[in-house]
């Protein structure tokens, strides 16, 4: 399983037409890409992940995440081992607790001790028929509660909405041999004005679950910079500008000791369930080009 490289990371992918997820996955495969990461908001998240399996040869199919509310241990596990019984080594479960805010909005009362819901999770993909081996899971984790459990019960963690800080500091926490998988969300565009256009009210809405305003608290950012999602916020978190700007933010996750980048463009666009394959293939060739030129 290559978890080197870059991915992408796209709700399209995992809710947009079939057809077309399935034709925009073969082109991402042969762009260059490394993995292919969707998100777990509901429905038949695992029947998409073998869709996409379906539709490419070599490319990393993972849950960028899972959430562990949604599904049971012995019916992930079961879908796990025959997914990489028809697939092999291409099918990367990643798994997160969610937000308090979703969770509960469906029944109330329910998120509690996530950190414990994790561990009995993976005691259950532990103890299942076919167990889900722990190279071949990954955790959402922000805060070092759910680094340490990653690193100690999976291959690595996959952060989200987080700054190549943040991707230092977790590196530290795991040490060298976990995995760490971040996602950094992109924005091919000409200024700063644009850039704030098209993402300033998606980040918005993401810094409203305390889990992420959090992280950036605890990265030094003040409350108050969070919830006006100020410039050093917004700077921080998105990068934005033309595809070496976007190919400087993945060389800082790398020397903050990054092992693979999914990066999730944001358009003006914003139907989730729009493919932003334009984007994709500028930043396909744009990573492919910059590679061979540093290499020489």
């Amino acid at each position: 399983m290559d978890l080197s490289g870059v991915g992408v990371w796209s709700i399209s992918l995992g809710y947009g037409d079939p057809a077309e997820a399935a034709e925009a996955a073969a082109e991402l495969e042969e762009l260059g890409f490394t993995a292919i990461w969707i998100p777990d908001v509901g429905g038949p998240v695992l029947d998409r992940v073998e869709l996409l399996l379906g539709a490419t040869r070599r490319i990393v199919v993972a849950t960028g995440i899972l959430s562990l509310w949604e599904h049971t241990p012995a019916e992930t596990a079961a879908a796990f081992a025959a997914l990489s019984s028809a697939h092999g080594d291409r099918f990367l479960l990643g798994i997160g607790v969610s937000h308090s805010l979703v969770v509960d909005a469906q029944e109330p009362g329910r998120y509690q001790r996530p950190l414990n819901a994790m561990a009995t999770f993976l005691d259950g993909l532990d103890g299942a028929d076919a167990p889900v081996p722990a190279a071949d899971r990954v955790l959402a984790a922000l805060g070092p509660k759910m680094v340490a459990l990653a690193a100690e019960r999976s291959r690595g963690a996959h952060p989200y909405l987080v700054t190549p800080e943040h991707t230092r500091i977790v590196r530290e926490t795991m040490g060298k041999e976990a995995l760490l998988l971040p996602e950094q969300t992109v924005i091919l565009c000409a200024d700063a004005e644009e850039a704030r256009a098209i993402g300033e009210r998606w980040l918005r809405g993401y810094l409203s679950l305390p889990n992420y305003a959090n992280s950036l608290v605890r990265l030094g950012f003040t409350e108050e910079e969070v919830t006006a999602v100020s410039d050093s916020v917004f700077d921080a978190v998105i990068a934005w500008g033309d595809e070496e700007a976007i190919r400087r933010r993945v060389d800082e996750h790398y020397a903050a000791g990054a092992d693979h980048v999914a990066l999730q463009v944001l358009t003006a666009d914003q139907n989730p369930s729009a493919f932003p394959r334009e984007e994709w293939r500028r930043l396909g060739e744009a990573l492919r080009l910059l590679s061979l030129r540093s290499a020489t």
